[in-house]
């Protein structure tokens, strides 16, 4: 196994959102090379499947690629620590009105682990609950029900490129196979 050792830690830009760094690093041999590194506080996404196999999507602009992206309800943990699960709650409420009566811990993801220290969440919310959406003031978006196999064909179709989304399909997917198996 090889290992980096950090041998110097340079913070070049502190954010609302991430940190920025430029890191030495000693590698395999005693090479020192540069690691840059984007921190992330974490954050969660969640799947939720209604009773009849729809997903509750939002479809929001995301800056970085100038378009709408569909994805499902996803937000960061707030810097002051905040569970991942209580996050998961706050998120879905705020974006789609939801409450889950199950919400099932699918695991982590390391979105891009190249550069970014970003642990994303995945949860799968079931035995779902309609009340009032709540958005925060910069956060415009429009919540739409899609089956799953819609979904699926929009992956292999190339039309959902939002990687959380993907693997939280995927994931909410094999579980609920799982679970209707040991029934």
């Amino acid at each position: 196994m090889y290992i980096e050792k950090e041998i110097q830690r340079n913070t070049v830009h502190r954010g609302r959102i991430v940190n920025v760094r430029s890191d030495i690093a000693e590698i395999h041999g005693g090479k020192h090379v540069s690691r840059e590194v984007v921190e992330h506080p974490g954050g969660v996404c969640v799947v939720p499947i209604d009773h009849d196999n729809t997903c509750w999507c939002v479809r929001q602009f995301r800056y970085p690629f100038q378009t709408e992206l569909l994805e499902f309800p996803a937000g960061k943990l707030d810097r002051s620590g905040e569970e991942p699960r209580a996050c998961a709650i706050r998120e879905l409420k705020e974006e789609t009105g939801l409450t889950a009566g199950r919400l099932i811990d699918l695991g982590p993801m390391y979105p891009s682990p190249g550069y970014l220290d970003e642990i994303l969440h995945l949860y799968l919310a079931l035995d779902l609950e309609k009340g009032p959406a709540n958005l925060d003031e910069d956060e415009y978006l429009s919540v739409e029900q899609i089956p799953i196999d819609a979904l699926l064909a929009m992956i292999a179709e190339n039309n959902l490129p939002d990687a959380k989304t993907m693997v939280g399909l995927f994931k909410a997917i094999q579980y609920l196979k799982h679970t209707a198996e040991d029934m």
